[in-house]
């Protein structure tokens, strides 16, 4: 089954109040029974596809963070089993329980405890799993919002379960989120209509920040249909900038990414740092400060950040953010649901 459906734009509105939701919801699941099975895992491996890959930066940053060995694949890696893995649990990611590749690893990890964590519930990836986590079937629109940054908070209070962690960092994540929203659609405004017109856009970060830098290549792929890469920070020095030429750059970070986001755009290339540095808005760099929060919670609200780019890159190019070009009848099980999205192409219409 598929979730319930909503907008991008009402996604973002409610978004703090959803994240609430499922803090709560996935805090209540994570009760002494299920804390004490994942905490004698050591050795995870986290697996998804698309967005759900991207959100694993996260766990494995926290993790490894508290000495827990752990890896991220993608599902489609693991399809025929976990030969050449160590690992001692699988953890799956996919939002509707429904992803193909997720689900036939699941079939293939016979031989290790797994773990889901959804959205949908019930769903084929939740009936394969010994243990599951789902967000409590928030609606989400298509190109994900809610469903994404909720994931990216499941599976920080999951990484904490499994290291053993006393606290988890989001209480007053509401009123972060909105003010963080505030301030993006204050400077994404100012920078919309040349950002537009870019051919392409590159996303840059380190660390956890990595999944906002995959996000957003996802997104503004989805979206706004540009094309857009993600890149490590320090693999991106090493050649990858130099294709730099009427294209978009988005940073993330706070070490040597302001830097980099400067030389950017000191050689005119329209750039936008997002940082909790004080860092002085320039011809062609706009910034985005962010609050200093624990790592984890600084992905959801660079994703915030992104959500309100992308929608304002949506309107400028005139692609309506709902419609999708390509269904894919093989990446999910069960085959595409229509209710999911509207299929329309303006630009082959045009």
């Amino acid at each position: 089954m598929s979730g319930s459906r909503i907008t991008f734009l009402d996604g973002q509105s409610g978004q703090p109040q959803a994240l609430e939701r499922v803090i709560a919801h996935v805090r209540r699941q994570l009760d002494e029974a299920a804390l004490s099975r994942l905490g004698t895992k050591r050795r995870p491996l986290l697996a998804g596809i698309g967005a759900s890959y991207a959100a694993l930066a996260v766990p494995v940053e926290v993790l490894r963070g508290h000495g827990v060995p752990a890896q991220r694949v993608l599902s489609s890696e693991i399809e025929d089993g976990l030969r050449g893995f160590d690992t001692d649990l699988l953890i799956g990611v996919s939002q509707g329980g429904r992803s193909s590749e997720t689900i036939a690893a699941f079939r293939a990890a016979s031989d290790v405890p797994t773990l889901a964590v959804l959205n949908v519930t019930p769903s084929p990836l939740g009936e394969l799993a010994d243990l599951t986590v789902d967000l409590g079937n928030e609606p989400d629109s298509y190109a994900s919002t809610v469903g994404f940054t909720a994931t990216v908070v499941a599976l920080d209070l999951i990484a904490g379960a499994v290291a053993g962690r006393v606290d988890d960092p989001w209480d007053g994540i509401a009123s972060r989120v909105a003010a963080v929203r505030a301030r993006a659609t204050e400077v994404v405004g100012a920078l919309r209509a040349r950002a537009a017109r870019c051919v392409a856009a590159d996303c840059v970060a380190s660390g956890a920040s990595r999944v906002s830098a995959e996000e957003a290549a996802l997104l503004l792929r989805e979206v706004p249909r540009m094309p857009a890469a993600a890149s490590v920070t320090r693999n991106y020095l090493h050649g990858e900038m130099e294709s730099a030429g009427n294209t978009l750059h988005l940073v993330f970070g706070d070490g040597r990414e302001v830097e980099l986001a400067r030389s950017l755009s000191s050689a005119g290339h329209l750039t936008l740092l997002i940082t909790t540095q004080d860092v002085e808005v320039a011809e062609n760099l706009g910034v985005i400060c962010l609050p200093r929060t624990a790592p984890s919670v600084r992905v959801v609200l660079e994703t915030v950040v992104v959500q309100e780019l992308v929608a304002a890159l949506s309107e400028e190019r005139d692609v309506p953010i709902e419609s999708f070009v390509f269904a894919n009848d093989d990446t999910k099980e069960g085959g595409v649901d229509a209710a999911d999205f509207e299929l329309a192409s303006p630009v082959a219409a045009a």
